[in-house]
């Protein structure tokens, strides 16, 4: 394989993605005003939201810590991970970002960036999981090919 084509070709890094489709929605929501709920629901359910995405997007940047490998996806993956938060689903990183992007939302009161996450999980979903998936299956083969069998894509 090429050394400057070892990566998956994603269309946009995700964290990109996130804080992109957040301002969006902070600019539509400056244009036209809306409301989520109370202000103590707000930021129960969103500061909770927000903690559990921080916490399970740490965990799956230290199991790829642990293994060695990138985390970066313009970056070759040095080897599998199925460990950690791997163990229960293949991109706790990414459920992580939705998860945190969802209680900004809530933090935010903001219909607009609440919307927003539906474009946001598709990009993501269409344009770097499933690359990301053919990326890994050549170059991990039968162990990746059982992995993605045996554990669910985002939950």
């Amino acid at each position: 394989m090429d050394a400057r084509a070892d990566h998956p070709q994603v269309v946009v890094l995700p964290p990109l993605l996130y804080a992109a489709g957040f301002a969006a929605g902070l600019i539509l929501e400056f244009l036209w005003r809306t409301h989520l709920a109370g202000p103590s629901v707000r930021f129960t359910l969103g500061s909770a939201l927000v903690a559990l995405g921080g916490a399970l997007g740490f965990a799956g940047v230290r199991a790829f810590q642990h293994a060695g490998t990138n985390v970066e996806v313009y970056r070759p993956s040095t080897s599998l991970v199925v460990t950690g938060p791997y163990r229960y689903m293949r991109n706790p990183i990414y459920v992580g970002l939705t998860s945190a992007y969802l209680g900004a939302a809530f933090l935010a009161d903001s219909v607009w960036v609440l919307m927003l996450v539906v474009p946001i999980v598709l990009i993501t979903h269409f344009g770097v999981i499933l690359r990301e998936e053919r990326y890994l299956a050549p170059k991990f083969g039968a162990a990746y090919r059982d992995y993605m069998r045996s554990v669910r894509r985002w939950l």
